[in-house]
């Protein structure tokens, strides 16, 4: 394998990531960008650097991967000045569980360019690491409604993905870099896996706390980890009641939720048969059309929230 290593720079001393049972740490990948709705992958990463003690480990060169003209990075201008930009960032920081057990995590902007080499240069690091296992996050719109809990499917390794909810059938579908990494890392050897989470259609543009809590909460049970979930659960009990007061007395609305959760309901009662929510008998209830005009709504009415639903990047 070529040597990638100028793609990133490691951090000096570096940090230590000894588990200390002689199994090396887990390394979770959770890439910003392409399968991303609801921010859930962000919400995610975000929330394991912040309630946990983390250090940084290596950051990647982003001017070598990353399109700023695909993806401007937002600058500020106070007064009569320019006084700070935010360049995108990809870090890898070890981060320890409530019981101190130590894991890797990757986290920042998904790379728009040499995505071959930017998968050698993570594998270069699992290698210098010794990593056990891959486990790739990402955040994914469905036709599901806020008002069921949430899902998720899970890919990869069949043995550490027993018991999970599963694909349905054959897709094809645009590819991440997220997903790139979970094969190419299969096919080097690593038990690799991924999971994503469902978030629905007409809340993929804005912050949904429930997809990083389903997430944070799968991930601790697939990888052993202890980690913590209550600012989570805040967080995503607070929108679901700023929803539902949305929600609340608009028929157009409301009739897009039932139309969803009859649909949820029907595919919960068949569970036993193994069917998937992508691959259901059924047609979807107007799903795009109804989630477009919820989200429109959505977007007018969500106290605080000022992005524009146009306004997104590449993950939409």
């Amino acid at each position: 394998m070529t040597d990638h290593s100028s793609m990133y720079r490691l951090v000096f001393p570096a940090p230590s990531v000894d588990t200390g049972d002689g199994v090396g740490p887990v390394l979770v990948h959770a890439l910003e960008g392409f399968a991303d709705a609801g921010h859930g992958v962000k919400l995610t990463a975000d929330h394991l650097r912040e309630s946990l003690h983390s250090e940084l480990v290596a950051y990647f060169d982003t001017d070598s991967i990353i399109d700023y003209r695909s993806r401007r990075p937002m600058m500020t201008f106070a007064d009569d000045q320019i006084t700070d930009v935010d360049m995108p960032r990809l870090q890898l920081h070890v981060v320890r569980d409530n019981s101190g057990r130590p894991f890797l995590l990757l986290s920042g902007s998904e790379p728009d360019l040499r995505w071959e080499g930017f998968v050698d240069a993570v594998q270069e690091l699992a290698d210098r690491f010794s990593v056990s296992t891959v486990i790739g996050l990402n955040s994914i719109p469905m036709a599901i409604p806020h008002t069921r809990p949430a899902t998720l499917t899970a890919h990869g390794d069949e043995d550490l993905i027993e018991g999970l909810p599963r694909w349905g059938g054959a897709l094809k579908f645009p590819a991440s870099a997220s997903m790139l990494l979970e094969l190419r890392l299969g096919q080097a050897g690593y038990p690799a896996l991924g999971l994503s989470v469902h978030v629905p259609h007409y809340l993929s543009q804005t912050d949904y706390p429930a997809a990083a809590l389903k997430a944070v909460t799968a991930l601790g049970g697939v990888a052993g980890l202890d980690l913590p979930v209550a600012a989570l659960e805040n967080a995503a009990e607070s929108m679901r009641a700023q929803i539902d007061d949305e929600v609340d007395g608009n028929a157009e609305v409301e009739g897009v939720v039932r139309a969803l959760e009859s649909q949820y309901d029907s595919f919960a009662a068949g569970q036993a048969e193994e069917r998937s929510l992508l691959a259901a008998d059924e047609p979807l209830p107007s799903g795009d059309e109804l989630g477009a005009e919820f989200e429109k709504y959505l977007a007018q009415h969500h106290a605080g929230d000022t992005k524009n639903p146009d306004d997104s990047t590449d993950d939409e």
